[in-house]
């Protein structure tokens, strides 16, 4: 049999078969160290750049083993593209016929029995509900996903899907058309299975009955997008109480009386006093939408009363859901998750477990209390450590420099095999690195003011097409007041529109120019022209007044450990290489990164951030940077539009 480098070679199978596959030594070096590792059970931390095509690297010898493999996503995007079309292709190319498999969690599956029971509020929720009931006769996954039109974030989802609180398992009267039994039962039967990170962290929480038999079962685990495990594993070894957990209960209590129990009169007034207690407590927390510690309301009367009332009245329905558990499993389901919530309440509004951090989060109309570790590298060690397999890491930015103690430190790997491999991109031609002269500190009044000045002149060099991205949303708005009128190229704004409609209207406009925060740092493929130059504000730290990294903070320097060096600096490092990640998508791509903040060339620490960096060109004359583009083919024509975009397969 041939190795998995010779398959992804120029006469492997991948070549002969796959439309526009290019090999690629980076590809075939991670293939082989994955087969290794799975060979051997080990640890493996691999960062590949982009362009490795890392899919690929693992999908060859994943398939080829013989053994159970888990592939694990950081998105339910990502997760869909790996299923429906880089495994198609190489499973297709290497002619096995490995079992496949793709499973979320289960808010993603339509529920027939909460569908049956949902009503729409108003009309446009009664015509989306009359998509779904239709929908909902020819589908065979239940996949929410393939039923476009309908917002993610729909109210009508949450009523149509169910979650582990509300899903009334074997008692429910469609549980022999769920699809979400039907996808687990094909994750149990296939040699692959695609899930994503939160499903992973469910099932190793054990929080989701009926997940934990999947786990065991895999002889290796393959984690792409790695550089997002440590924040959800954290959220998933931690414990929330949300106003929507308690809404939802207030809501399905409310549908199971009308189904099961009409006759307990009380229980729909008992279940409107919790809704209007959760109301007020949302009230009582303020109208300033921000994440803080607990101790900056746990003295706040007014807070401290609402919650009393919500404690009060869900105490009083959990009453009648007893008195009405015994009429159907419905209510029984209800009774049992009041139970929990009022537990929960209880241990998120008292002083909280030692290494855990308390904190508070509002949304304009929501609020959640949290219990967060402060560590989650013990867990993740025992759970590693109970599942004897091979686990293999990956993304595009996992290394500070050259090492990688601090992505294995935080997750408790033991001296993992770790492999670094450079984007095969050419950065060298292709990429030119600008740092502004003369930008005053960035904690300045007038920061981002300057910023936008220095970034007018590149834009109109540009002629559009860009990115810039901003660490905070305060600096987003106010460059986009600044900038308002002063550009000839179309301006689309974070929060105009939901993100997935700015990106397509960037890639259709071809000179646009986009602001935005955290969630175009990373998860963006914009391949061509359109996308030429990405401008970032400052370097990435993040804010230390985020309560669970003030508490690692503190936490770290009580230890006698070096915060700073040890955990910002690092984290900042990792996400300025993913927002960098933007710019060159493509072996055809060129493009400008403008890194505005002084502090990359005037403190010390800027040369782990330069260290970590692709190899580029750098300049500080903005006449470079305008005859970087004016050499860019089809310039002197004015060209604005984006190119084909044709790029690399895998």
């Amino acid at each position: 049999m041939n190795s998995v480098a010779d398959l992804l070679g120029a006469d492997g199978a991948l070549a002969r078969l796959v439309e526009g596959f290019a090999p690629r030594v980076q590809q075939q070096a991670m293939a082989e160290a994955v087969a290794r590792a799975i060979d051997e059970h080990g640890q493996l931390v691999v960062e590949a750049g982009t362009g490795t095509g890392k899919s690929f690297a693992y999908l060859v010898p994943a398939l080829l083993c013989g053994q159970k493999v888990i592939i694990s996503t950081g998105t339910r995007h990502l997760q869909d593209q790996l299923f429906h079309r880089d495994l198609p292709t190489v499973r297709d190319a290497l002619g096995v016929s490995a079992r496949v498999a793709l499973l979320k969690g289960r808010s993603n599956y339509l529920c027939l029995h909460r569908m049956d029971l949902a009503g729409p509020d108003g009309r446009r929720q009664a015509a989306d509900l009359h998509r779904i009931q239709a929908w909902a006769g020819i589908t065979r996954a239940g996949d929410i996903a393939e039923l476009p039109g309908i917002p993610e974030d729909s109210p009508l989802w949450p009523r149509v899907t169910s979650t582990p609180d509300n899903c009334l398992g074997q008692e429910c009267p469609r549980v022999g058309d769920c699809f979400v039994m039907k996808a687990r039962r094909g994750a149990q039967e296939a040699d692959l299975v695609v899930i994503n990170h939160h499903l992973l962290f469910a099932d190793m929480a054990l929080k989701e009955e009926g997940y934990g038999e999947l786990l065991p079962g895999a002889n290796a685990f393959i984690l792409d997008e790695a550089h997002q495990l440590e924040e959800v594993a954290s959220n998933f070894f931690g414990l929330t109480l949300s106003s929507r957990q308690l809404l939802g209960l207030a809501r399905d209590a409310q549908l199971e009386h009308q189904r099961e129990a009409g006759d307990i009169q009380g229980l729909p007034d008992a279940a409107r006093r919790l809704e209007k207690a959760v109301l007020d407590a949302r009230l009582a927390f303020g109208a300033e939408v921000r994440r803080g510690p607990w101790q900056t309301v746990a003295d706040n009367q007014a807070v401290s009363g609402a919650l009393e009332e919500t404690r009060v009245a869900l105490t009083e329905l959990a009453g009648y859901l007893e008195q009405g558990a015994p009429r159907g499993r419905g209510l029984e389901n209800c009774w049992r998750r009041a139970q929990a919530l009022a537990e929960r309440l209880h241990l998120t509004t008292e002083a909280p477990p030692p290494d855990h951090v308390h904190w508070v989060e509002t949304h304009t109309r929501a609020f959640s209390i949290h219990l967060t570790p402060l560590d989650v590298a013990p867990v993740m060690r025992e759970r590693i450590s109970a599942l004897p397999s091979a686990w293999i890491f990956t993304s595009a930015t996992l290394a500070v420099g050259q090492r990688f103690e601090h992505f294995a430190g935080r997750l408790g790997l033991d001296e993992p095999h770790t492999l670094q491999l450079e984007s095969p991109f050419d950065y060298r031609r292709n990429a030119l690195l600008y740092v502004p002269p003369g930008l005053p500190e960035p904690n300045g009044p007038g920061y981002t003011g300057a910023v936008v000045e220095r970034s007018v002149a590149v834009l109109r060099a540009s002629r559009g097409r860009a990115f810039m991205l901003f660490t905070s949303h305060r600096a987003l708005r106010e460059a986009a007041e600044l900038l308002d009128g002063r550009l000839e190229y179309p301006l689309l704004v974070q929060g105009s529109a939901p993100r997935s409609e700015l990106l397509e209207r960037f890639r259709e406009l071809g000179n646009a120019v986009l602001l935005g925060t955290s969630s175009f740092w990373e998860g963006v493929d914009v391949r061509g022209s359109a996308l030429s130059c990405v401008i970032i504000d400052k370097l990435p730290f993040a804010s230390p007044g985020e309560p669970v990294l003030q508490a690692r903070i503190e936490a770290l320097r009580q230890s006698g450990g070096n915060p700073f060096r040890d955990y910002q600096l690092p984290n900042a490092v990792l996400t300025l290489k993913q927002g960098i990640g933007r710019l060159i998508r493509d072996v055809n791509d060129r493009g400008v990164l403008m890194l505005c903040d002084p502090r990359l060339l005037g403190k010390p620490y800027g040369r782990i951030f330069l260290a970590s960096l692709p190899p580029m060109s750098r300049t500080r004359a903005l006449e470079q940077v305008e005859a970087f583009f004016a050499a860019e083919p089809g310039a002197a024509a004015g060209r604005d539009g984006p190119d084909d975009g044709h790029g690399e397969a895998g």
